[in-house]
């Protein structure tokens, strides 16, 4: 780790030079490896007969749509960039109802095994671009980044979301290189080291406390004038002696020696003073971004860019649904996902019924 200034797991190297970096499924670098994959799989896609339902996304709502409409005995499609999401990048998780605890990559690999127990179509690695409304067909048409489309008489879009960056300076450039957005990835890389947490809700608070047992100091900084996580959390924060907690402050840069972060400068947003804090890892925890910029002018966006659903998951396309962490539906957990994703393809299920 040290001799090849590894700061963001897992890091692929090939040959000795650097691979790929991030998690990274067998399927994706066998699909790197092979220069013709794309095109094979292009090929392949373009010849499939339409849909009756297609998935787009394959984290907890896709997988769940996908098994309640495989389940009424329709023609069933999932297209996924990443089946999993961000699942694949959560360890501890103690809140899914009935199971006590179970980490990301295993409910993963359970969930696709489950739709796997269905004649549901898995696309994976196949990111879409555009969508085109049904017309005369009756068909919707999904774009793919490989050329490909798929074509379908109902839609369920459940793209998920991302981490938010902070868009300033430095933070693109010393990604993976001190700027992290996974502290349970990436953490136990900064033993010893000094961190700053960036965010104050449940997801700052939390990376802080678990930072907080690993690394020699966290700083957490908050935009707004106190900390927005439950007071369970805030409470277990500050009983710990080497965190140090400031509000009221914007991230403006993030500093480095060209190979590695080096420091972090904010505003105080009270003073107007920049203070710069010296350390070697930023962790950004301020919210989710929603995969929704290839549906710009199709479907019915909020001012966030979340899909506008209602109280069945329709958009305002007929024929469309929405589930999951890219729609408005809030709180934006694996539980909810996975229900908002069962009532999207029911309610697919319906409009087929009546529609056709």
């Amino acid at each position: 780790v040290e001799r090849r200034q590894i700061m963001a797991v897992p890091t692929v190297f090939m040959n000795g030079q650097p691979f790929g970096s991030g998690r990274m499924d067998l399927a994706q670098i066998v699909a790197k490896l092979d220069t013709n994959a794309t095109a094979r799989a292009a090929e392949k896609i373009a010849a499939k007969e339409p849909f009756e339902v297609l998935i787009v996304g394959g984290g907890p709502a896709g997988a769940a749509a996908a098994i309640y409409a495989a389940r009424k005995g329709i023609r069933t499609g999932v297209v996924a960039e990443r089946f999993g999401g961000q699942v694949l990048d959560t360890m501890g998780i103690e809140n899914f109802i009935s199971v006590q605890h179970t980490e990301g990559p295993k409910m993963v690999a359970q969930l696709e095994a489950h739709v796997r127990d269905y004649e549901v179509d898995v696309m994976n690695l196949q990111k879409a671009t555009a969508l085109v409304p049904a017309g005369e067909d009756g068909l919707h048409e999904i774009k793919l980044e490989n050329g490909a489309s798929l074509k379908t008489k109902t839609l369920i879009l459940s793209t998920g979301a991302r981490w938010r960056q902070m868009g300033v300076p430095g933070e693109e450039e010393y990604r993976n290189k001190g700027v992290a957005y996974c502290p349970h990835c990436d953490g136990p890389l900064y033993k010893g080291k000094r961190t700053a947490v960036i965010g104050g809700g449940n997801s700052g608070v939390e990376a802080a406390i678990d930072l907080a047992g690993i690394v020699a100091h966290v700083t957490l900084i908050e935009f707004d004038s106190q900390l927005r996580a439950d007071a369970v959390l805030q409470d277990k924060l500050r009983s710990m002696p080497n965190v140090t907690i400031i509000t009221s402050a914007l991230t403006t840069e993030v500093l480095g020696d060209g190979s590695k972060v080096t420091a972090l400068v904010y505003k105080d947003r009270t003073t107007e003073e920049l203070h710069t804090v010296e350390l070697e890892g930023i962790f950004v925890q301020i919210g989710l971004v929603p995969n929704t910029e290839w549906l710009k002018d199709t479907v019915g966006l909020s001012p966030r860019g979340e899909i506008e659903v209602d109280a069945r998951g329709a958009t305002n396309v007929p024929g469309v649904f929405g589930a999951g962490d890219v729609t408005t539906v809030p709180y934006k957990q694996i539980i909810i996902a996975m229900g908002e994703g069962s009532k999207a393809a029911l309610s697919a299920f319906d409009h087929l019924i009546r529609h056709g």
